[in-house]
């Protein structure tokens, strides 16, 4: 497995918004996109460090204490998918308590473009997964979702 190092963990900025707050919890090393489509591809574009895996999080206000994993992602008729393991990594989550499923229907919304753009600056190695809002993110979604990617990565 990869240490935690060779992993970045991608939120979008926001006091109130959970994947800012649950990346902010899982590593001090994490970014926090630009709530905008041109923002989102500026900062993708700064990151200058080689990473072995992104972890992104976005928010999907269907969710109430479930994810939802996104396999692929879509811009301007061009369809990215992830290297990684999707299926595996949901099977995992359940086993460890966190409900978690499976997407291949991208919104066409900024989690669908930030997400193309990291598959396509990470030769795939990303993924993407959908978290609940903040009134629905409890201490024990947070405390199952560090002890998940301190252990699994």
């Amino acid at each position: 497995m990869v240490g935690m190092n060779d992993v970045l963990f991608v939120g979008f900025k926001g006091k109130n918004n959970s994947s800012s707050v649950l990346a902010e919890q899982l590593s001090p090393e994490h970014l926090l996109l630009t709530n905008s489509f041109s923002g989102l591809k500026r900062d993708i574009d700064s990151i200058h460090k080689k990473y072995d895996r992104i972890v992104m999080f976005g928010v999907d206000k269907t969710l109430t204490s479930s994810v939802m994993i996104e396999k692929v992602a879509f811009l301007d008729g061009e369809k990215k998918t992830s290297r990684l393991n999707v299926d595996k990594l949901a099977d995992s989550m359940n086993v460890c308590g966190i409900s978690a499923t499976v997407s291949e229907d991208p919104t066409a919304y900024l989690c669908n473009a930030a997400y193309w753009y990291i598959l396509k600056k990470y030769s795939g190695n990303a993924i993407f997964i959908h978290i609940p809002t903040g009134k629905n993110l409890n201490d024990d979604f947070i405390v199952k979702m560090k002890r998940f990617f301190n252990n699994e990565l």
